[in-house]
């Protein structure tokens, strides 16, 4: 009793689970109670007995199993989660219950069996009880059957699929056991009742008593159609409402479920295919063409026994059906037609769909044959072709048909139209389309006329089946012509006819057919696919409500009503319609007058033709009045009309009169019914008055309502014939416009084509250019509707107008077609626009194709070309598809009857030649093309040989098999490739290349179709086994296919089919399944009409019929199939958005398109913050993975939901890789508009940038990337940092990708590393890549190598972390790295090192083994580069990245990251002093860029990027504190900001744009007139002057010419240059930085502009003069007086040297002169002599006294003379002492001349006062002295020569020399070497600095204020080096000093700027290299004074070399 007790306490789940037997009976006691009493089939509860069930019924117990069974049978019934327990507990009840003795059990398995079916697990019981049929065990076998045979009586033929039943029944029947063959007999009975005869043939080889046994059962069955009697749960309603009807007592709405309950099983799916290709008799094809009709018959006898074969297996019959084809066509033995004949019907019968690729052949030979008149051969015929219909669609046969339709023999056209008539019981609505239809009816329209009376009854026949298929609506219009008698004929045929699918003519229209499956009996013909059946019986429903859905206002005549299923709309559309094309009869003048009188006032009628034209207009006005008030059935239209071409008519000479006569045309077809009678009258005056200038526009507008009243098709007709068939050629041209723009309102659609074309052709061959123009211009407009098609009817124009042609066609591609807004509501009913399925574009687009004259070549595909085409060798071959290539290029379009030309073709597709099948696959593309839609006939038959290519091994010849299927598929649609078993056989072959391709093209093709034919089912299975492919690109494409399948079979059928799979297969399956579930795209929709066209809008070419009927499940409406090739125009998107009756995704819904607009990124305050704590504080993951794990993704969603708009999360999260892809795109858009919501979620962007890095889409990767590169741009842009979380959940994934094995991603990859440099710092990303050099890939490696040693050259040795020395010590391991690439990457990273620091590299690196040594030894020499002093942007790093540096974003806003760098800093990083930094110029960094740039465009928007940052300049100048990493000491941060800003204002003052220049001078200006900033300026005086100077000239050459710009402009530039230099030259400390050079371009500009003669013409003109003159004196009086003297001596040399120069401008060069020298006394201390001394030698030695004076004037010989006789005055004798700089003083008369004026000035002396008596004495005194002063220089040199008292020689050296300033000590230096001058000059030097503590060299001897006096010592310290280096000196000394460089030319030019540049180039080589020796002497240091130091690489000079010429060759 214990153990009760103990089992008693457990819960009832584990008591269930209990060993006990009591414990397990009460437990599911218990748990039936607790079944029975929850009423929720979703409670917890049921969840607990889950894994139970199975062992409720498999208990070992059977008292407890009965118990057990009772309890499951409850579960099942009510539990929502018991169907997944399916395969387990009813496998338990087929293995463990149903051998039960006792029947109680066996009931309740049964009963459990069928609940499972009712809760919608049908398949998976079914299969459980199949299963158990193999089982040894009778009892199971027969409880098996019993469960299925209760099954199928209960729940019908529908849920229990038979075919596998009655697969094993034939096995059953068998069987020993007596109990399963009677089980057996009793479910065959069942099967019976429910299919009928489709039983038999599977069962025809039973034992002949069974089958006789049953024979009697059946007959017993009534005759009914069975019903179920059980329904699942989603069938529960229909179940309710049967017994209603029966309760009821009737079956009212029976007809409706007879629809329903149509036998689904074909016999013939039912029956195992036999192969009969084999076993045709060896000799079969000999015995076919024997001469003996016995042998023949033979072979067509043992064909006959074959093909009784109820169903056959596909193979390739073309051979046996070419054989009977043969025997049919040409055997002269009737019997032998007839049995060839019987054959050809038994393949038809045994293939079924396979044999429709043969259809094509076979049909128009015998139909040809109907001329056999014995009853036995015709009947035979019409067996065949009416079993080969079936087998091909009516579409596919309908050329043969209607070629034959024109024969002569009447019994042919008989038996033609029989069976057109036969043919159209199995059409229905949508499988006749109108564009099938019109054809047909032409033809047979014809045979009712015919004088044989069997032909007239035969084409009744026809015609009334046709009627009774698609209802008058459709046929009536084409009907139009017929008298009344053979129309009643017609419809009495049409009452008589049956159709196959027995539906009302009503009904049939509408219903949606399922395309009939040929059987032998007509019953189980309309077997199908069982979903379409269920959805076609409320079918006629929607399809009723479908007008009112659309917008169309009254139905009266709208597209609507057509498109809405039959009744009265159509018929009263039709009475509507023929009202409106009664055509008037013509009437006479004199009714027409009556009739008019009638209407119209009397006098109107008298002055219609007075002579006075007053009288006339009076009349006309009379006339509007009349019209405008008349009522439209009173109208008498015609008449009027009459009247007003009555004389003078058209010939009215007055065109006021005309004018309004026209308009009066228009009115009255505006509102009269204007028939085409009255339109006749007015056209041709019409026509002639479109071109007349002022009437021109009345008469199109009369035109256009016209086409409005008839019709635009008849109206264009008419008018374009009018118009070429006179001369005129303004009417012409006007015609085709007007037309043009007809169309566009009208719409395209019945526009007869063919004859615009010719009229076209004749308007393009017109000799006038504007009937050209305007014909091109109709084209362009055509092709918007016709498209590309358009242009092969002008293939052959002259190459010119062609290419005028394309370029038409040109603009209008991408343009959609206008919606009509004319012609809608009056005529859209007529002929042309009728149709189910909104088949419009019949007459327009598409049928464009349909105009081209076809050439027949079948005539020309000879037996002989087609042997050729076969023959044994090759090049014949090849031979014999040359003759094919060329037949087709001739004829350009074809008719689809090409003979054997396909048979031929097919052979050459398996060629061994892959050459001779590339050609064939040409061929066959050149055919499509040829041939157009009709091509789709040859599909089977030459298409699908074209897929099994795609499985070649060859690259190419797949890729022209890609290309040939596509155009193939372009012309014919998808269905032809989609429909039979070919497409899944050739899935089927395990051939990887053929199965990716398929699976690809497929992939591409099925999102574009609205629908498939069922048969894509069959792919299913061999998709399935895709995914599991060895091959990995068979298994991706696969799964890329996967979602599009299910788009059009739907989920459960997909999930279905896994049913076949092993079970660890299915698994996989199913899960893949569900993942395309999620990615399954929606059908694309049918085009909205209701939402985007106008009332009934009928755009043209937008949808084919669909020819075959649409098989959608889900769909309630009847909707076209988008042609494929318009799909994508159309830009069918993979969602649909509107499709009526469609379950709308809810994604798209349009709500959700709204929400689109609004910001992607939405900033959440502190968000970024919080994110980064949380991930600090670990409350999340850290995003550190190898692979990403779902939680980093689902936690990156969670935090994304607060911040990024649901739609876009949406797509980023999706599993389809095209939505990341649109998520990019988005993103991309949405970078500039959100750059705050971008950098608030940037975090977690770049975290799910780095999700993408690890998908394998490559299309993603690349998007991603190029968002990457956008996106640091931006961020550089905004100056933003990034944050060292962003970096480190970023870059090291980034790092992964540029070891892609792709070229192009590892490209982008290094160039978002690049960039990302600008926004974070260097130093930082080393480790990071460093870690990248770990990598296994080594690609990766050898890139990480090669990024650091970018890293290095552009940074320096201090990027190196943690140590230089570790660093290279790393990189020096990969050396020896087994990858070559990687060796080469590490060995150039250390090389670079090696050219910033030398030698000290080989301490970094460390040992290395021997081997790896001497590859980086040969290595370095290799490269054969000197180190230099420091890498170039060394120092740099820091201000490009920083947040804070506002005006730094000016420089990375300009250009490009890599030319961001400030060039200051290169500078100021080699001169190693701050303070040099100040006085650096920048004059031609940002200049060059700008001179060569400069085209007069504006390049910056002035005023946003620079207004604001001013004030920078004018704080305090503070290091800050830095923000990233300590900058090296030497570095002033604030200051380089303030240069780049002020660099970049200066830059825009050259602009070619005025205001740019003026806002730039404005703010410049505002900085001067401040005391306190204007110091600002310094260091910058000679780029603003450069710049200004550029501007004067930019004004001089540009500007003033430019009649277009205003002179006041002109004039506001130049007060605002002369107001900027006037302050600037106020403020003499910024004015003395002005140069040499500079200042003489300044001065040329200004006098140039003083003596500019336009000036002086404008208004403001003399007071800018007046300014200028003011400027002038103000730069004289402040610059530097040296260098403004030199400045003015070089200009005057210049000016006199040009020829060009104006006389003027000298004149005033030398008035400035005059001006300087009377400064003279004022300023002779402040000048540096020598260097004026040296400009005057240089201009007397270019001008000689002589030639001096043959000048014109003697002014310029009188201003040298003045100069020279007031510095003499000045400074004595001591004058002569400053001829230092002169190196040959005989090569000018300086000397002599002041020796001369020396001796004048001494004669006079006498009269001085003491003072100047005291000055000339003591120069005597020194003179006496000189020897004294010789001796003790002389025991100084020797000192200094000495090697222990150098230094003290030195010292006293220095002593006397600043005693004795003017003292020479040159003579002592002649005659040392010149290593021991530059020595005692360098002592000197270092002495000044010791004693005098200065940071600044002192300049050369007399040089008073730091000016660049110095480059002559800097030439001495290069001979030194010269010399240390072993370099030659002779030719240095050749040179002249460097400062005359800047004044001193060979063969001095004029002066210019470009002078100036190349000035400078040569400071800056001088400069460059000094500094490359600055470290080899650690006593100096650099020169600063205003030495210019901008650029410190060779590159950088011949760039700047370059540049320059550039430069030239422009300004030329």
């Amino acid at each position: 009793m214990g153990d009760d007790s103990e089992w008693m306490k457990l819960p009832v789940d584990q008591k269930c689970e209990h060993k006990l037997w009591k414990a397990r009976l009460s437990g599911y006691e218990e748990a039936l109670k607790i079944f029975q009493k929850v009423k929720d089939e979703k409670s917890p509860e049921w969840s607990k007995f889950l894994g139970l069930i199975k062992k409720f019924v498999t208990d070992s117990n059977a008292v407890v199993q009965l118990k057990g069974l009772e309890a499951a049978l409850v579960y099942v019934e009510n539990a929502h989660v018991a169907g997944k327990t399916t395969g387990e507990v009813v496998s338990g009840v087929v293995s463990k219950v149903f051998n039960q003795p006792k029947a109680k059990a066996k009931e309740l398995g049964i009963e459990i069996c069928l609940m499972y079916i009712e809760i919608e697990k049908g398949e998976a019981v079914q299969e459980e009880l199949l299963k158990g049929l193999d089982n040894k065990n009778p009892k199971i076998i027969v409880a098996c059957i019993e469960t299925l045979r209760k099954a199928l009586s209960e729940f019908g033929s529908k849920i229990i699929l038979l075919k596998p039943i009655i697969k094993v029944l034939p096995k059953l029947f068998e069987s020993r056991e007596k109990a399963v063959r009677d089980e057996a007999k009793l479910i065959a009975v069942e099967i019976y009742r429910w299919i009928r005869d489709a039983l038999r043939p599977p069962l025809q080889n039973i034992n002949s008593v069974q089958l006789k046994e049953l024979e009697e059962e059946w007959v017993k069955l009534p005759t009914g159609a069975p019903k179920p009697s059980r329904f699942l749960r989603s069938q529960q309603e229909l179940e309710a409402k049967l017994e209603q009807q029966q309760s009821a007592g009737g079956d009212a709405e029976g007809g409706g479920d007879d629809g329903d309950e149509v036998p689904q099983i074909d016999a013939y799916e039912l029956l195992e295919a036999v192969e009969i290709l084999s076993k045709l008799p060896k000799d079969f094809y000999d015995k076919i063409e024997a001469k003996k009709w016995q042998e023949r018959k033979e072979a067509l006898e043992a064909v006959e026994v074959l093909v009784k074969n109820p169903k056959l297996e596909a193979g390739d019959y073309a051979d046996l059906v070419k054989a009977l084809k043969k025997v049919v066509g040409k055997d002269t033995n009737v019997m032998l037609v007839a049995l060839a004949a019987k054959c050809l019907t038994g393949l038809a019968v045994g293939l079924r769909k396979k044999f429709g690729q043969y259809a094509g052949h076979v049909v128009p030979t015998i139909l040809e044959k109907f001329k056999e008149k014995k009853p036995q051969v015709v009947q035979a015929l019409q067996e065949a072709i009416d079993a080969i219909f079936l087998t091909t669609t009516l579409q596919n046969i309908s050329e043969d048909i209607l070629a034959v339709m024109d024969n002569k023999n009447p019994t042919i056209k008989q038996q033609t139209s029989l069976f057109i008539a036969r043919s159209f019981r199995h059409c229905t609505a949508s499988t006749l389309p109108k564009s099938l239809l019109k054809p047909f009816c032409a033809a047979l329209l014809k045979h009712i006329n015919d004088s044989a009376p069997e032909v007239r009854d035969a084409a009744f026949e026809a015609l009334g089946t046709a009627l009774k298929v698609v209802g008058e609506k459709a046929v009536n219009p084409f009907l139009a012509d017929v008298d009344k008698l053979k129309l009643d004929k017609i419809k009495e045929c049409s009452e008589k006819v049956e159709l196959i699918h027995g539906k009302k003519a009503g009904l049939a229209a509408d219903k949606k057919e399922v395309k009939p499956v040929p059987g032998r009996t007509a019953a189980s013909g309309a077997a199908g696919d069982k979903d379409t059946k269920d959805v076609s019986a409320p079918k006629p429903g929607p399809l009723k409500k479908a007008p009112a859905t659309k917008p169309g206002g009254p139905p009266k005549k709208g597209k609507p009503a057509a498109q809405g299923g039959t009744g009265s709309t159509g018929t009263k559309n039709k009475k509507g319609l023929e009202t409106k094309e009664i055509v008037e009869p013509e009437l006479s003048i004199e009714v027409c007058e009556e009739k008019a009188s009638a209407v119209l006032p009397a006098p109107c009628i008298q002055l219609l033709d007075s002579s006075n034209w007053k009288e006339r207009l009076a009349c006309m006005e009379e006339f509007q009045k009349a019209v405008e008030l008349m009522d439209r059935t009173e109208m008498p239209c015609q008449a009027l009309v009459r009247m007003l071409a009555k004389k003078p008519g058209w010939k009215e000479t007055n065109f006021q009169v005309m004018q309004m006569k026209l308009h009066i045309v228009a009115l009255i077809a505006q509102k009269g019914n204007f028939s085409k009678t009255s339109a006749q009258i007015v056209l041709d005056g019409l026509v002639d008055k479109i071109g007349d200038v002022k009437c021109g526009n009345n008469a199109k507008e009369a035109l256009t309502a016209i086409a409005e009243a008839c019709m635009l098709p008849w109206t264009a007709e008419q008018v374009m014939s009018m118009a070429f068939s006179q001369k005129n050629p303004k009417n012409q041209s006007e015609t085709l416009n007007w037309l043009s723009n007809a169309i566009k309102e009208f719409g395209f659609s019945g526009l007869n084509v063919k004859a615009f074309i010719s009229n076209v052709k004749t308007a393009l061959a017109a000799t006038n250019p504007a009937v050209r123009t305007s014909a091109i211009t109709l084209l362009g407009v055509m092709y918007l509707y016709v498209g590309p098609s358009l242009r092969m009817f002008f293939e052959d124009e002259k190459p010119a107008l062609l290419s005028q042609i394309d370029a038409e066609f040109e603009k209008m591609q991408g343009q959609n077609p206008p919606a009509p807004t004319r012609g809608i509501s009056k005529h859209s009913t007529s002929g042309t626009d009728e149709g189910e399925d909104g088949d419009e574009p019949d007459d327009g687009g598409n049928d464009v194709v349909d105009l081209l004259p076809r050439t027949e070549i079948s005539d020309k595909i000879t037996s002989e070309l087609v042997s050729k085409i076969g023959d044994k060798n090759w090049k014949i071959r090849k031979e014999g598809l040359d003759e094919v290539a060329g037949i087709i290029n001739e004829a350009k379009f074809i008719q689809p009857n090409i003979g054997e030309l396909p048979t031929a073709l097919k052979g050459r597709l398996n060629d061994s030649n892959k050459i001779l099948v590339q050609q064939t696959l040409n061929i066959l593309q050149q055919l499509a093309v040829a041939m157009g839609p009709n091509i789709k006939q040859h599909v089977k038959n030459l298409g699908i040989p074209i897929i099994t290519v795609l499985g070649d091994s060859k690259n190419n010849v797949r890729a022209a098999a890609l290309a040939t299927v596509n155009a193939w598929a372009e012309q014919t649609g998808m269905k032809e490739w989609l429909e039979g078993e070919d497409l899944s056989e050739e899935l089927k072959k395990e051939n990887p290349f053929l199965r990716q391709e398929l699976l690809g093209w497929l992939a591409e093709k099925l999102p574009t179709l609205r629908s498939t034919p069922t048969d894509l089912i069959l792919c299913v299975p061999h998709l399935y086994s895709c995914l599991e492919d060895r091959n990995g690109d068979v298994r991706k494409k696969a799964q890329d296919a996967l979602p599009f399948f299910m788009m059009h079979l739907g989920y459960e059928k997909m999930a279905k089919a896994t049913g076949k799979l092993k079970p660890t297969s299915k698994d996989q399956v199913l899960a893949m399944l569900e993942k395309a579930k999620a990615n399954m795209p929606a059908k694309p929709a049918a085009p909205a009409k209701a939402t985007s066209k106008p009332v009934g809008g009928s755009a043209p070419a937008k949808f084919q019929p669909t020819s075959a009927p649409v098989e959608d499940s889900v769909s309630g409406t009847i909707e076209p199939k988008p042609d494929p090739k318009k799909a994508k125009a159309l830009g069918v998107s993979s969602k649909a958005k509107t499709a009526q009756g469609k379950k709308v995704p809810s994604k798209t819904t349009l709500k959700d398109d709204e929400d689109k607009s609004g910001p992607i990124f939405i900033l959440v305050p502190n968000g970024k913050e919080q994110r980064m704590r949380d991930e600090k504080s670990l409350k999340v993951l850290k995003w550190n993975f190898t692979t990403p794990r779902d939680e980093y993704i689902e936690q990156l969603k969670t935090q994304m939901s607060s911040c990024v708009a649901k739609w876009l999360q949406d797509e980023m999260f999706h599993s389809d890789f095209q939505h990341h892809n649109k998520a990019l795109a988005v993103m991309v858009d949405h970078l500039e508009s959100e750059k705050e919501g971008v950098i608030g979620c940037l975090d977690l962007i770049l975290k799910w940038l780095t999700l993408r890095f690890f998908d394998t889409n490559t299309s993603v990767l690349m998007k991603a990337l190029e968002y990457l590169k956008l996106l640091f741009t931006l961020l550089s842009e905004e100056e933003y940092h990034l944050t060292e979380n962003e970096a480190s959940s970023f870059i090291p994934y980034l790092i992964l990708k540029v070891g892609e094995p792709k070229d192009v991603i590892r490209k982008d990859v290094r160039a978002i590393l690049n960039r990302m440099c600008l926004v974070y710092p260097a130093s930082k990303m080393f480790p990071f890549i460093m870690e990248g050099t770990k990598s296994k890939n080594s690609k990766q490696r050898a890139e990480c190598l090669e990024e650091l040693g970018c890293l290095v050259e552009s940074y320096g040795m201090n990027v190196c972390q943690p140590t230089p020395g570790k660093a290279l010590k790393e990189i020096a391991i990969h050396i020896g790295d087994r990858d070559n690439a990687v060796r080469n990457a590490a060995l150039n990273t250390i090389v670079t090192v090696y050219n910033v620091h030398g030698d000290q590299v080989f301490k970094l690196i460390g040992t290395l083994s021997e081997k790896d040594m001497s590859m980086l030894e040969e290595r370095i020499k290799r490269s054969a580069k000197r180190p230099s002093a420091a890498p170039i942007k060394q120092v740099e790093e820091k201000p490009q990245r920083t947040q804070s540096m506002s005006s730094n974003a000016n420089m990375l806003r300009k250009g490009p990251a890599e030319d961001m760098s400030s060039k200051l800093n290169q500078a100021r990083s080699m001169s190693g002093h701050p303070e040099a930094a100040q006085m650096v110029r920048r004059e031609f960094q940002l200049d060059l860029d700008e001179i060569e740039n400069d085209n007069g465009t504006v390049r910056c928007e002035m005023p946003e990027l620079v207004q604001h940052k001013l004030d920078d300049i004018f704080e305090p100048v503070l290091i800050p504190e830095p923000k990233i990493r300590a900058v090296s000491p030497h570095f002033d941060d604030m200051h380089s900001n303030t240069a780049s800003t002020i660099n970049f204002i200066i830059s825009q003052v050259a602009s070619g744009d005025i205001n740019t220049s003026i806002q730039a001078l404005t703010q410049i200006d505002e900085v001067l007139r401040q005391e306190d900033k204007a110091e600002a300026m310094s260091g910058h005086i000679d780029q603003f002057l450069i710049a200004t100077f550029m501007q004067l000239r930019l004004i001089y050459n540009t500007h003033m010419a430019d009649e277009k710009l205003e002179k006041d402009e002109i004039i506001k530039l130049y007060s605002c240059i002369i107001g900027n230099m006037i302050s600037l030259f106020q403020i003499e400390s910024l004015a003395r930085e002005a140069s040499t050079g500079v200042l003489k371009d300044l001065m040329h500009g200004l006098i140039t502009l003083m003596l500019d003669s336009r000036i002086e013409d404008l208004e403001e003109g003399q007071q800018v003069i007046r300014s200028v003159n003011l400027l002038v004196v103000k730069v004289l009086e402040k610059s530097d007086q040296t260098n403004i003297l030199s400045a003015l001596l070089v200009l005057l040399q210049d000016s006199l040297l040009a020829t060009a120069s104006s006389p003027k401008f000298s004149e005033l060069v030398m008035k400035c002169l005059w001006r300087m020298v009377r400064l003279l006394p004022d300023t002779i201390n402040s000048i540096n002599l020598d260097r004026i001394l040296l400009d005057i030698h240089i201009f007397m030695k270019v001008f000689p006294k002589e030639k001096l004076k043959q000048c014109k004037s003697e002014f310029p010989i009188r201003t040298l003379k003045t100069l020279l006789h007031t510095l003499c005055k000045l400074k004595g004798p001591k004058i002569l002492d400053h001829l230092t700089m002169i190196d040959n003083k005989n090569e000018s008369e300086l000397e002599a001349h002041l020796c001369r004026m020396m001796k004048h000035s001494m004669d006079q002396t006498g009269s001085k006062s003491d003072k100047e008596t005291e000055k000339g004495a003591s120069r005597i005194d020194e003179k006496s002295s000189k020897a004294k002063v010789n001796d003790f220089l002389a025991e100084i040199f020797k000192k200094i020569g000495s090697k222990e008292n150098t230094k003290e020689g030195l010292a006293e050296l220095y002593e006397y020399k600043k005693k004795y300033s003017d003292a020479d000590i040159e003579p002592f230096l002649k005659n040392s070497s010149q290593f021991f001058q530059s020595y005692v000059e360098r002592g000197l030097r270092v002495i000044e600095m010791e004693r005098e503590g200065k940071g600044r060299i002192p300049t050369s001897t007399g040089n008073t204020n730091g000016e660049e006096v110095g480059p002559s010592v800097y030439l001495e310290r290069l001979k030194i080096l010269r010399q240390r280096c072993g370099l030659d000196n002779t030719k240095q000394d050749d040179r002249p000093p460097l400062t005359s460089l800047l004044s001193k030319p060979a063969v001095p030019p004029v002066a210019s700027s470009t002078d100036m540049l190349h000035s400078k180039l040569s400071q800056l080589r001088e400069s460059r290299e000094q500094h490359q020796h600055s470290d080899l002497d650690s006593n100096q240091t650099h020169p600063s004074g205003t030495m210019t130091t901008s650029s410190s690489s060779t590159a950088n000079i011949d760039d700047l070399k370059k540049r320059l010429e550039r430069i030239k060759s422009s300004r030329k």
